[in-house]
């Protein structure tokens, strides 16, 4: 009998994750225009700031895939769901440029470990035959949250102000961790000989799909960190609903990327995808009104909703299951690299030209992705993939 998806763990972890990345993007629509008018600081000094979550990031994700290899998954990924909860608190004191990028850091160093965590947790669940389709689904409440928690921070922040907005953000992610530790952790054996080196760090076999995903995800950072300062710029009265329509177009696609790619493989949805990508941008740059914001918000959502999670479910692909740890921490830092550096990229470049000028140079990157993907990636994917089947019949069970 077919192996179920929609189990009682995986519903649990869909739910957490859904609400983590809600209490995280509660702070994306409002916190760049707080630092920007509030603390009184350029665009290249936004950019910088929302960039020290990134770096925390960084850094603590292959410590993170190490420790979930060694010495297993649920109490790591409990303990840092309760501190990225309490972090929320530090916004409520950051008054000053400096004290915000104190907390940034501490609160990235939290998103490093509970992302790393719960994505690792999520492979160990999800059929290894409807991985492509799994990681699509979970992917959706990381979707889902991106769109309500722009909508949920702007509506929080007009009735009560920046302090209420960090409380709810603090009591979300209390749910979350709650969900989390309801849940029937998988029994994977941890790897106790593992050694601390770097080799153990990271994972060298998805270290070229890893570096194609940074690519992307260099325009990924760049559009979610000043599409809300951009959309004031143009103008539009509400901004955060890009956020919205661009969720729909990221739905929309992965109700369907997921079993192609199960079925097909990643090579023609990646390429459909990464097109919409470099298609999209200049639709935003130049359509300087709200049908081509709104109509940018789609078309980046189709291209966007597949990328992510076929690249981990390539990743993943490629490794045995006590390597997933290092597998995910790796695709994760390519991703927190791309979105730091996009960051302040498309901050330095609208700082000295203007955002729509930066939102061109995104989709020149997406170029180079595309063919990078097209003559590299594919290929070394197809050769370094593992049976899945074989894997599975020697997995451990999980309830």
């Amino acid at each position: 009998m077919p192996a179920k998806l929609w189990n009682r763990n995986f519903t649990l972890l869909t739910f957490s994750n859904f609400f983590m990345c809600s209490a995280y993007y509660s702070l994306i629509s409002t916190l760049p225009i707080y630092i920007s008018n509030e603390l009184h600081s350029p665009k290249s000094v936004v950019g910088l700031v929302l960039a020290s979550y990134i770096v925390a990031a960084v850094l603590v994700r292959p410590f993170t895939g190490y420790g979930l290899d060694k010495y297993g998954r649920k109490t790591i990924f409990i303990v840092s769901l309760l501190l990225y909860a309490l972090v929320f608190n530090g916004y409520l004191i950051a008054w000053t440029v400096t004290v915000m990028v104190l907390v940034r850091f501490a609160h990235g160093l939290t998103w490093g470990l509970t992302t790393t965590s719960n994505s690792t947790v999520a492979v160990d669940i999800i059929p290894s035959d409807k991985r492509g389709e799994g990681i699509g689904y979970f992917g959706i409440s990381t979707t889902l949250g991106m769109a309500l928690g722009p909508v949920i921070g702007s509506s929080i922040f007009q009735h009560g102000g920046y302090s209420a907005m960090f409380i709810a953000g603090f009591i979300i992610s209390l749910a979350s961790m709650g969900m989390a530790a309801s849940m029937r952790f998988p029994d994977v054996v941890p790897s106790k000989l593992l050694e601390f080196k770097f080799s153990t760090l990271f994972e060298t076999t998805t270290l070229l799909p890893s570096f194609n995903l940074l690519l992307i995800m260099i325009t990924y950072g760049g559009m979610l960190s000043f599409v809300a300062l951009y959309g004031r710029e143009l103008g539009i009265h509400n901004p955060a609903g890009f956020f919205l329509i661009y969720a729909t177009g990221v739905i929309g696609a992965r109700f369907t990327s997921g079993k192609f790619f199960d079925r097909h493989g990643p090579r023609m949805i990646l390429l459909i995808c990464l097109s919409f990508l470099i298609a999209g941008f200049p639709v935003l740059a130049l359509l300087q009104n709200p049908s081509g914001f709104y109509g940018a918000a789609v078309i980046l959502g189709f291209g966007n909703g597949v990328v992510f999670p076929t690249f981990q479910a390539m990743t993943n692909n490629m490794v045995p299951q006590n390597r997933r740890g290092a597998a995910n921490s790796t695709i994760f830092t390519s991703v927190d690299i791309g979105m730091g550096a996009g960051m302040i990229l498309v901050g330095s470049i609208a700082q000295a030209f203007s955002i729509s000028a930066a939102f061109i140079v995104c989709s020149g990157i997406c170029v180079i992705a595309f063919l990078f993907f097209l003559f590299f990636t594919s290929k070394y994917y197809e050769k370094n993939k593992l049976s899945l089947h074989i894997e599975e019949r020697v997995k451990s069970g999980i309830s």
